[in-house]
């Protein structure tokens, strides 16, 4: 009996070892919209990988401040954005009065800049590791080949160790496979105006591509509620609020009041 005990054992333990850690329970976060949270079974899990595409070259803006939006739904503390160094240089530096007109308080940021993709690969594994941050972005540049199905599942793993979601944005580039918990696409709308003309919330539309729990056919217009940190059903149309451009003296440095940035 006690031999068979022993033999049952060490099969668990090799069959444990291949399978890999099992996932941590499943924490939702909800998107604030009632309609497509219901169609999301109550939103998205926590401690997972996220991936986000922008529709078009022109949706990159659209796509960064959906990654902030989604970042904001998971609550307060640090947040760490890794970029490339070619993405910066094409697309700009994070613009701090952007951030924070979609109601983010740049001072949570630490904006992390790699050099290349091996390095932005590095980083990312290290951030999303640390179980003290809100969030991880990881923004590659392009096609970004490095980030292929054996990168993102261990970026899924270390993500359902640690509790921390990761949101990779990925903008003029092909899904492929990955080992991603939900997968996005995003397109800007223009927003409905505000009172006396005011320019109105930031509005996207969003289709999922694919969800490992079987969901199909989810999609909607939303648009981002800055006071209150939220998605609803937009109220179409307006305009769009960028992320990233010109900066002006100390706009988004640490001694503004903007985000903390580090070279890797």
């Amino acid at each position: 009996m006690n031999e068979s005990r022993s033999i049952l054992a060490a099969l668990r333990s090799r069959i444990g070892a291949i399978e890999g850690p099992r996932p941590s329970e499943t924490v939702l976060f909800s998107l604030g919209s009632a309609a497509l949270d219901a169609q999301l079974g109550g939103g998205l899990p926590r401690g997972r990988l996220h991936e986000l595409f922008a529709a078009e070259p022109d949706d990159r803006a659209a796509l960064a401040g959906t990654g902030l939006m989604l970042a904001m739904r998971l609550g307060a503390g640090p947040l760490l954005w890794l970029r490339q160094d070619s993405g910066v240089r094409a697309g700009g530096m994070l613009y701090g009065p952007g951030l924070a007109d979609l109601g983010f308080d740049p001072a949570r940021l630490i904006e992390i800049v790699a050099p290349d993709e091996a390095a932005l690969l590095r980083a990312a594994g290290d951030a999303v590791r640390c179980p003290q941050v809100a969030a991880v972005l990881i923004e590659p540049w392009k096609a970004a080949r490095g980030f292929d199905l054996t990168v993102s599942r261990r970026l899924a793993v270390a993500a359902e160790k640690s509790g921390v979601t990761v949101l990779l944005l990925r903008a003029e580039a092909d899904p492929i496979p990955s080992a991603a918990y939900s997968r996005w696409r995003v397109r800007a709308l223009a927003s409905a105006a505000l009172e006396a003309g005011a320019p109105g919330h930031p509005a996207i539309d969003v289709e999922l591509l694919r969800h490992r729990g079987g969901l199909a056919g989810v999609r909607a217009c939303l648009e981002w509620n800055r006071d209150e940190h939220v998605f609803r059903d937009a109220a179409l149309p307006g305009a769009v609020l960028p992320l990233s451009g010109p900066r002006p003296a100390g706009a988004g440095d640490p001694d503004g009041g903007g985000a903390a940035r580090l070279h890797a």
